[in-house]
């Protein structure tokens, strides 16, 4: 029975295949935009874990209060300056602590500009270890800068083998940051999640370029083997608090350990994932009302062969069946062409954002995404079949056969 159902329905599709075709259109864009936006966005939730676990779950980041995203620090309301620093060195918990200006900057190179993130390196040993290690930084060619050393940079990998600029930086240039004249003494490794396309530069380099006496835009703390780095995060609110005499909740500055920072982007991620995951399912919806419309055209026109159906002992709970089942063959062909064109989407923004943006985008098409997209397809179709099928099943043998 099931073989016949399956033979007739598919039998009825290929006659009108056309009509399939544009049937399946509000579908397939659907699911090819849920495909492609759950994928990118499984992706960078893996980057942005990966990231961090890479760093580590025992750092802690101080920074002045602010609404916007980006690097930490950068346009934020409050700041944190080299008191605050000193403070978080002497609480309890914290192994070592550093602090670092962060800020956009033009940057010129053989009569190409690119306004670029530049980063600054502590002068002490200690401060400079931690920078190294919480943020995977490691030299492809040159050297690191020394403690004390004036006009030196540092180059993000992106810089020297990607596309930011004509000319890719190489050892030995000389760039203008902001006007000034720097040597490029290092060139990185690939490190993600877009620091590749930023410049390191010496602290005090950093204070003369950004006209910064003793602010920073960001303090990343360590916590000491075996201690809760929420706990220690504590402290550390606590401390800076009473150190600039404000109340609960009406801090000018954030503490947040790598945890919360991480919860808090998937959140961010999460909340836009879903208001386009919801912008997708408009398309789903409007691609199950044609699903609708086509099988109640489809019963219109096969009223006779349901008429000799029932007239040879077609129950109602059969013609149900074949309705419902071939409308929910219209919703699988969608999601097989939206899964293949959500997978290719999410590939081209992937090869997008790595190219173009320099970005850490990755695509994360998992076998259960696209079971969930064929599976979800099928039911929109069968939903849509079930008003149609059972409007089919109502007819009466002798009323259907005159038609």
């Amino acid at each position: 029975m099931i073989k016949d159902y399956l033979r007739i329905a598919t039998a009825s599709l290929k006659r009108r295949g056309l009509r399939t075709l544009l049937t399946t259109t509000g579908v397939f864009i659907g699911i090819a935009a849920i495909v492609a936006l759950i994928s990118l966005g499984q992706g960078l939730r893996a980057a942005v874990n990966e990231q961090f676990a890479s760093v580590g779950f025992d750092k802690i980041i101080i920074q002045g209060a602010s609404a916007n995203f980006g690097p930490p620090g950068q346009d934020a309301a409050g700041t944190v300056s080299e008191d605050d620093l000193k403070i978080v060195k002497r609480t309890p918990g914290v192994s070592r602590a550093a602090g670092r200006i962060l800020q956009s900057a033009r940057i010129e190179s053989r009569d190409e500009l690119e306004v670029l993130f530049v980063a600054s390196v502590p002068e002490e040993s200690d401060a400079r270890k931690l920078v190294i290690d919480a943020n995977n930084i490691k030299l492809a060619k040159g050297r690191m800068l020394s403690a004390g050393e004036r006009g030196a940079v540092i180059a993000g990998n992106d810089l020297w083998q990607g596309s930011t600029f004509e000319k890719p930086l190489q050892l030995g240039n000389k760039i203008l940051i902001n006007g000034k004249k720097f040597k490029i003494v290092g060139l990185l490794e690939k490190i993600g999640a877009g620091r590749d396309n930023s410049l390191m530069i010496n602290e005090k380099d950093a204070r003369e370029l950004f006209n910064k006496s003793k602010e920073y835009s960001a303090i990343f703390a360590e916590t000491t083997r075996g201690a809760s780095p929420s706990k220690v995060a504590d402290k550390v609110m606590r401390a800076l608090r009473r150190e600039r005499g404000q109340k609960e909740g009406f801090e000018d500055f954030t503490v947040q350990t790598s945890e919360e920072l991480i919860a808090s982007i998937n959140t961010v991620l999460g909340v836009i994932q879903a208001v386009f995951v919801g912008i997708a399912l408009i398309s789903l919806l409007v691609g199950g009302i044609g699903i609708m419309n086509t099988m109640y055209t489809s019963v219109l026109e096969r009223q006779k062969d349901i008429g000799i159906m029932k007239s040879i002992g077609a129950r109602r709970a059969d013609i149900i069946a074949l309705f419902v089942l071939e409308s929910g063959f219209l919703g699988l062909a969608g999601g097989i062409v939206g899964s293949a064109l959500g997978t290719g989407l999410a590939k081209l923004a992937e090869i997008l954002g790595q190219n173009v943006i320099g970005g850490a985008i990755r695509a994360h098409i998992s076998a259960e995404l696209i079971a969930f997209a064929l599976a979800f397809g099928f039911s929109v179709g069968m939903i849509s079949g079930i008003l149609p099928a059972r409007d089919a099943s109502k007819l009466a043998p002798v009323e259907a056969l005159r038609k």
